[in-house]
């Protein structure tokens, strides 16, 4: 059933012309947290793939095919990895319990705990704790994007940029990290050149 009191005359017709989205977005698959949503873009104008607690995991097909299309095919010009405060992946991973089929995709998590174990165990607070992996965990999945071949190819042939966010479900403010991708491209091409 058309609902046209939201759509344009001509609003299906403009989609089928095809997709020309400036950014990728990497997000959560919670419910509450929805990239257009917090974007405030509309069907088109972001790509987008969603997964338990943002991964970029460099052997996950899904996500490794989703950048390297939109990258390489739609030629998009930002990618975003959007965390969540709240997120019960991230919960999940900083309990020391079996969660069955999940431990594979929570160990990425723990890694991200355990590279930065020496900060996070000096929050006292489990909430505030809690939150700053949440942050750091958006972090190392944008240097984890920063070492795809797709990502260096696209930053130096047409200044791709990469850029960390966090939503605050409590107040609804879209936080951005700041992450210095150009510094961190320079701190690991020694290792992860690619292009």
């Amino acid at each position: 059933m058309k609902n046209t009191k939201y759509y344009s005359n001509n609003y299906f017709e403009d989609l089928a012309l095809g997709q020309h989205p400036e950014f990728l977005y990497i997000g959560c698959s919670d419910s509450r947290v929805t990239a257009e949503d917090l974007m405030g873009l509309k069907p088109g104008e972001v790509f987008i793939h969603r997964n338990i607690a943002n991964l970029v995991n460099n052997i996950d097909l899904n996500v490794m095919s989703v950048i390297n299309y939109a990258i390489r095919h739609l030629k998009v010009n930002h990618v975003v990895v959007c965390g969540h405060y709240n997120c019960g992946g991230i919960k999940a991973a900083m309990q020391p319990v079996d969660m069955g089929i999940l431990n594979p995709w929570l160990r990425n998590i723990r890694d991200v705990y355990r590279t930065h174990k020496a900060e996070l165990n000096k929050i006292e607070d489990e909430n505030a704790r809690y939150n700053r992996l949440v942050e750091l965990n958006v972090q190392e999945q944008c240097v984890n994007l920063i070492k795809t071949a797709a990502v260096q190819e696209a930053y130096n042939e047409r200044g791709l940029q990469v850029h960390g966010w966090v939503f605050d479900i409590h107040t609804g403010k879209l936080i951005d990290l700041n992450i210095d991708f150009p510094k961190i491209l320079q701190g690991i091409m020694e290792i992860y050149r690619l292009y």
